[in-house]
């Protein structure tokens, strides 16, 4: 029996209604799944023998009559009770074309639709009918499964990621989310089927991506990626980051397990998802900027440059938002390597006001990435960085809150120039105006705009400007 998770009011309406329309009706997929596993979720599936959108009207009528919408094309309605999303579809059988992920579907019975699901922990449904109310459906072993930590597709895998290669990235997807493994025949299938990933939208598959970015250790995800052969074909540039090169007996790191230690420690700290892509990207041009020095070995330099120009052409590949965001990685991939040169010299005020006045307000979070990025296997070395980093922060600390450089702009602006000179725009005005910035960066004068203004009045005359009375 399984009432004691079912004791709400949703799946009663849904009983009473099901009883009252002779159509029955269970739970089934992600909430069944993760009240077995004792996690949190806001959407309930319900599969009807009949009509969904019937029983999502009759079932919001004894709920308050919430407001349903209605997927005809599809069969199916949706309707948030609080907080929860309900959404409720006919039981489907459903058949695939080579060529195409979408199916064509047809009325089904219980067994059809628990078939056509993904995997097994997916497939495990909840009986809502009066007499057998909160009574498990599990013809796969799902539940085994749950226990085994297992993931495993209903049917044969070979065609299960054939006919929907999505389920690829959904396999390892659930696989690093729940720090599941992948059954050994569905990982062979995935590996087998890589190439049909290319059937699959974009957008889907960044989706998918997105919430492997998100898991709690994205890195097993990742891997996964790289040894089933989907990393390659979705993600070439990070691909690209894995392998070691000897030369002279001199080696560099892997920079892609480099990059997954970082993405990491980073998840550790923070859930903010382009904060990980930084993570992600922040060497992502390292295999495009190396090269060999007889003298010291491997070199990458510029690579941060680099890599803040090539965000934006990966960005639009992978469907991902040309906005603030990309913008904010662009930025930290093109400052992470700022703060840790502020280590390995005598760390000046000048050196700290110009980070924070790049910086911004995202200063707090280019110091984790930067924390972040400090790995080596020397242990010693580590503890050495860290414990310099810990005096750079120290710094930034006082500086900002001295000088009030975040987010900072010059105190006079170029239309202030422009009226106290009686000028026009020209090249002068932008000269005078970063004349201001770098001398309050430098430490030359305050950051008041009565500095500033007596700083420009006496730069100005090298240009043969005068205030005008």
């Amino acid at each position: 029996m399984f009432a004691h998770f079912v004791d709400n009011p949703i799946f009663k309406a849904v009983s009473e209604a099901s009883e009252t329309l002779d159509m029955p009706a269970y739970a089934i997929g992600g909430f069944v799944r993760d009240q077995l596993l004792g996690r949190e979720c806001k959407d309930i599936d319900i599969v009807a023998i009949g009509s969904g959108i019937e029983l999502a009207n009759a079932t919001a009528s004894l709920l308050g009559k919430p407001q349903v919408s209605f997927f005809k094309n599809f069969g199916t309605a949706m309707f948030k009770y609080h907080d929860i999303d309900v959404e409720f579809v006919g039981a489907r059988k459903e058949s695939y074309q080579r060529n195409s992920r979408k199916p064509l579907v047809e009325e089904g019975t219980l067994e059809d639709d628990q078939n056509r699901r993904d995997f097994t922990i997916n497939a495990i449904a909840i009986d809502l009918s009066k007499k057998k109310f909160g009574s498990l459906l599990d013809p796969f072993n799902g539940i085994t499964d749950l226990k085994n930590k297992l993931i495993r597709t209903p049917l044969n895998p070979d065609i299960t990621y054939s006919d929907d290669p999505l389920r690829m990235m959904r396999a390892i997807r659930f696989a690093t989310q729940l720090n599941f493994t992948i059954e050994k025949n569905s990982f062979s299938a995935i590996s087998k089927n890589a190439h049909r990933i290319k059937i699959v939208s974009q957008e889907r598959i960044s989706d998918e991506l997105n919430k492997i970015i998100l898991a709690p250790t994205p890195s097993i995800g990742f891997k996964l990626l790289f040894h089933t052969g989907l990393l390659p074909i979705i993600f070439t540039e990070m691909y690209a980051l894995q392998g070691i090169e000897t030369k002279n007996g001199k080696s560099h790191k892997d920079n892609f397990y480099h990059t997954l230690e970082v993405l990491d420690a980073i998840a550790k700290n923070s859930n903010n998802l382009w904060l990980r892509w930084a993570a992600i990207m922040h060497d992502i041009a390292k295999p495009v900027t190396k090269r060999f020095d007889s003298q010291i070995g491997w070199t990458f330099h510029g690579h941060e440059d680099k890599g803040s120009r090539m965000v934006k052409g990966i960005f639009s590949r992978l469907k991902l938002p040309l906005d603030h965001k990309m913008e904010y990685v662009q930025k930290l991939v093109r400052l992470h390597l700022r703060p840790i040169a502020l280590v390995q010299e005598k760390v000046s005020d000048s050196a700290i006001r110009r980070l924070l006045f790049e910086a911004g307000n995202d200063i707090d979070d280019l110091m984790l990435l930067c924390n972040a990025d400090i790995t080596s296997k020397n242990e010693t070395k580590v503890k050495r960085y860290l414990k310099n980093f810990e005096l750079v922060k120290q710094k930034l600390k006082e500086v900002e809150e001295k000088d009030h450089l975040r987010n900072f702009q010059p105190p006079i602006s170029g239309e202030e120039i422009m009226k106290i000179f009686n000028i026009r725009p020209c090249k002068t005005v932008g000269i005078l105006k970063n004349a201001i910035k770098d001398a309050i960066l430098e430490g030359e004068i305050k950051n008041t705009h009565s500095d500033a203004f007596n700083y420009m009045i006496s730069k100005a005359k090298e240009f043969g400007l005068h205030p005008i009375k």
